[in-house]
């Protein structure tokens, strides 16, 4: 049975953008090629370029990609909570700010910082996966925004989740972390109730 060409290019965009986030986190932004990406995707360059022309399109189509895998992986986990517990919640977020989309995602911050094109398009992106990213704290807290201090306590949270991340880059951070994050819970629950 012939499967479609829509699914057939769905799959190989899918074993692409994996590879990508695979290479960037293993190789890093300079290591990391669009002939490396087609190899470790086992696909053909001619695959790869008819799918995504230039490096910055692959690992931008990548982080999205990913971002919206691992919000919506954050939600089925909350979901799975028996009773909404803001320390849970945190500890979700805190686990988005540790993995390996954070790390591929790091690796094209800096590289954007002195690339003037991958800054023009990741500025727009960063910006709606940041939107996207808010608006999921604010449901995993049950927060009311309306109140005041609110959304600026959501958003502390998420800078802070932002900076224990990059502290886990050099070595495991976790006891550093899970206590600050236990003062901050504390904190954020004040505001929030």
């Amino acid at each position: 049975m012939r499967i479609p060409q829509q699914e057939r290019s769905r799959a190989t965009q899918q074993r692409l953008l994996e590879a990508t986030v695979d290479c960037l986190i293993e190789h890093g932004w300079s290591g990391t090629t669009t002939t490396l990406v087609a190899q470790r995707a086992g696909l053909s360059r001619g695959a790869q370029l008819h799918h995504y022309p230039t490096k910055a399109a692959l690992v931008l189509a990548a982080v999205e990609h990913l971002a919206a895998r691992r919000a919506e992986e954050i939600r089925v986990e909350a979901a799975a909570l028996p009773v909404p517990e803001l320390d849970r919640a945190v500890e979700l977020l805190a686990a988005a700010f540790t993995g390996p989309l954070y790390v591929a995602a790091l690796e094209i911050w800096v590289a954007a910082r002195t690339d003037a094109l991958l800054r023009t398009a990741l500025v727009p992106l960063e910006a709606r996966v940041g939107r996207e990213l808010h608006r999921l704290a604010v449901d995993l807290f049950g927060a009311d925004e309306s109140r005041p201090r609110v959304r600026e306590a959501v958003q502390a949270t998420l800078d802070l989740l932002r900076g224990l991340g990059v502290a886990n880059l050099l070595s495991d951070d976790s006891a550093r972390r899970r206590s600050i994050l236990a003062v901050w819970t504390g904190q954020l629950a004040e505001v929030l109730a």
